[in-house]
């Protein structure tokens, strides 16, 4: 009998190759379901949010995560309530991955006061203080820092936690990128660098302005740890983020992971994409993150009967209720437009 997911793999007795999953941590049936669940979430909710651009709902910026799924999904896994998450401007994953509701991130896009960052923010700047999500940045590679930073000040407090930090490819050629991990290596800070790396920096091939495109090989330069990880395999990308969060618990600085991932939409909604050709688009998507998951539990038995169904129509009627939600929302009161430009002085007790 080939090895499922239910099963138990110990070192020297793993499963032929050609099983994907071999030599995994152990995985429950449950666990495995709520991870395509996840993934099947945030690409029908970014699916919704691209109907809903078409009907300027939501306006602004629109970055969409459709193909990356498996990154934040796997790597949330490895952090705990208390580790510190900062994200990318194409963060709807992130957010929901983490905990932040359907709810408050719809509300968020359309720019409701309900939203997470009071409708401030848009699509590019969530935040959730409860869930230590400290958002995302429009400024390429601007949350390299801010993760360092934070990493110290957890350090100077005497916490034992984890500052997760999310960014693409093209922040690689930016200087914050080398500051940021030479500083996190010279302080022994506890960071979790991870890059999801689609390939393309905008409509830039990432071959056409790095003269090294191995992105993890940058952080030798740092003495950092770094490994290279399948970003279309939920499984890989959280077994690797537990590897590295663990060795970060135990004191072992800061870590890198890069994720290898392919966005299947535009840059933006208003990317034309004229640097990519459809057949490449087609070639990766038919190794997707949700297709691969969703094939692999098929084939092994783990995806019984009416699994599917039942968990498209849980996450269809959610989508449902949030789009209602923002709907019903309210506009922020113009009387408070520069409401938190100064922060608010705490009342005396």
């Amino acid at each position: 009998m080939t090895p499922g997911p239910d099963t138990a793999t110990a070192a020297g007795h793993a499963p032929a190759a050609a099983d994907p999953y071999a030599g995994r941590p152990h995985l429950t049936r449950d666990h495995l379901l709520d991870l395509l669940a996840q993934m099947m979430r945030i690409r029908r909710f970014e699916d919704r949010c691209a109907e809903l651009y078409t009907y300027q709902k939501i306006r602004g910026f629109l970055h969409l995560y459709d193909g990356e799924e498996a990154v934040a999904v796997g790597a949330m896994r490895a952090l705990a309530p208390e580790d510190w998450v900062v994200a990318t401007y194409r963060e709807h994953g992130h957010a929901l991955a983490r905990g932040v509701s359907m709810n408050a991130v719809m509300a968020e896009l359309y720019g409701k006061v309900e939203g997470c960052s009071r409708g401030r923010g848009g699509s590019m700047h969530f935040f959730d203080k409860r869930l230590n999500l400290l958002g995302g940045n429009a400024i390429v590679g601007g949350g390299l820092p801010l993760a360092v930073g934070v990493a110290q000040a957890a350090r100077m407090r005497g916490e034992k936690t984890v500052a997760a930090c999310f960014f693409g490819d093209g922040a690689v050629a930016e200087g914050t990128f080398h500051e940021s991990l030479n500083l996190a290596a010279l302080w022994d800070l506890p960071v979790l660098f991870i890059c999801e790396n689609n390939h393309y920096a905008m409509g830039t091939a990432l071959q056409y302005t790095e003269s090294e495109p191995e992105i993890a090989k940058k952080a030798a330069a740092y003495d950092m740890p770094a490994v290279t990880v399948d970003g279309m395999d939920v499984v890989a990308v959280e077994a690797a983020a537990r590897h590295a969060a663990h060795a970060i618990r135990d004191g072992g600085g800061p870590q890198f992971i890069e994720a290898s991932t392919y966005r299947f939409r535009a840059h933006s909604m208003f990317d034309a994409q004229l640097y990519r050709e459809k057949d490449e688009i087609e070639q990766w998507r038919q190794k997707g993150p949700i297709v691969r998951l969703r094939d692999w539990l098929q084939n092994n038995g783990v995806l019984h009967d009416g699994d599917l169904a039942a968990i498209e129509a849980e996450i269809d009627a959610e989508i449902d209720a949030a789009v209602a939600f923002a709907e019903a929302g309210q506009w922020e009161p113009v009387e408070d437009l520069t409401r938190f430009v100064m922060s608010e002085k705490a009342a005396t007790p």
